[in-house]
């Protein structure tokens, strides 16, 4: 007999979480959508709850949430409870009937929740990075004081999580994470001070979100797996890789004491690590199947850490931890909102991260209220460095 996983979707109207949609709708009888926190996005969250029904639905803001009560009534949709805010995702995460939480909020935004979902005895499928980069030595703890698995979605991590059934943990020597290199792979240094937001934003293997294909165009986002990679399996950056693979074919390798070297491959999906992250211990049929004759070359080579720099702040924030991490997360989500209005640029993204982590004393927050101050500093640290750049009033980001 099925037993059927009811889940707590946290950013619901983003890729993630229509790619978990889209499971449930393709396995009615195992994933039942029960809470979703849809963010601003009141449209589509009007979508879903007319499909779904979900017992309960957060959004940003309170006026989001009455419009879209305004818009439910209208079509005589009344069985969703609408919450609003941090409470109103924390009440989704931690809602009673639900067993599984799918954490894809992006950003410090749905750090909160997901800590209070760990706390409150749920399994996990996390998908928001900044979750682990900025507070992953508290999550990770609770996690293992509930016994509960924290299962990476993000599809390198769940590519690790995969290998390392493999073997034991103190048979790993290194865990390897693979970049596709981004769009300025083999674009000289020189020419970084002209990349456009439109450039940076063409990446060519995922179709993401702006703030993570920018993030991907720096080698930052890469640099935050590091980060989630130390925390997820408790080792040292120095035993964490990174290897340029633009086919983006193996999505991570774990090599073991004896030499052998264990790698994962699939198709570039999201749905195929959710998937795993939902059916964990176990695996189910998919239609979700890779061609191993389309497979003709694989290339890989050393990231350049020269023109990359985000990638080396990060294994120095990685070895540092608690605020050093903090800083980084807050200060790059402000610079990279920062280059999208195209108030600074492309190469500026680094110098603002790294001025501001060297500006941040180290320490080590005890509580999400700890970190989530330290994160408040290091943002209002980076929008003083961008106006005395532009000499323009800078909008707080939230």
């Amino acid at each position: 007999m099925l037993t059927v996983k009811h889940l707590a979707i946290l950013g619901s109207t983003g890729s993630i979480g229509h790619s978990t949609l889209d499971i449930c709708a393709q396995y009615p009888d195992r994933f039942v959508p029960v809470t979703m926190a849809a963010g601003s996005n009141i449209d589509v969250a009007f979508e879903q709850c007319k499909k779904w029904k979900p017992k309960v639905i957060s959004v940003a803001t309170e006026e989001g949430a009455a419009k879209l009560y305004e818009k439910l009534a209208k079509a005589h949709h009344r069985e969703t409870e609408i919450v609003h805010g941090a409470a109103g995702a924390v009440r989704v995460a931690t809602h009673p009937d639900v067993d599984f939480v799918v954490s894809a909020i992006v950003g410090v935004a749905g750090l909160e929740a997901t800590y209070e979902a760990v706390k409150a005895g749920k399994s996990i499928g996390l998908a928001n990075k900044e979750c682990l980069v900025a507070a992953g030595e508290l999550i990770t703890a609770e996690a293992r004081k509930y016994g509960k698995p924290l299962l990476p979605i993000d599809s390198e991590h769940n590519a690790v999580h995969q290998c390392l059934r493999g073997g034991r943990m103190d048979e790993v020597t290194s865990v390897w994470l693979t970049a596709s290199g981004g769009p300025f792979l083999h674009t000289p240094k020189s020419e970084f001070d002209a990349i456009t937001v439109e450039q940076a934003l063409n990446h060519p293997t995922w179709k993401m979100g702006r703030r993570i294909t920018i993030d991907s165009a720096t080698l930052m986002n890469k640099g935050f797996e590091v980060i989630e990679a130390c925390r997820l399996f408790n080792l040292p950056a120095a035993q964490i890789k990174v290897i340029v693979h633009p086919q983006s074919t193996i999505h991570s390798m774990v090599e073991f004491n004896d030499g052998s070297i264990l790698a994962q491959l699939s198709v570039t999906d999201m749905r195929l690590p959710i998937l795993y992250a939902l059916t964990y211990p176990d695996r189910i049929e998919s239609g979700l199947k890779f061609n191993v004759l389309d497979l003709k070359r694989l290339d890989f080579h050393p990231p350049d850490l020269d023109k990359f720099p985000c990638l080396r702040l990060a294994y120095e924030a990685a070895e540092s931890g608690g605020s050093k991490s903090i800083a980084l997360n807050a200060a790059d989500e402000v610079a990279v909102a920062a280059f999208l209005e195209k108030q600074i640029s492309f190469k500026d993204i680094a110098r603002l991260v790294e001025d501001v982590m060297n500006e941040t004393s180290q320490s080590h927050p005890a509580t999400i209220r700890a970190v989530l101050a330290c994160d408040h500093d290091a943002r209002e640290m980076s929008r003083k460095w961008i106006a005395k750049q532009t000499m323009k009033p800078v909008p707080s980001v939230k």
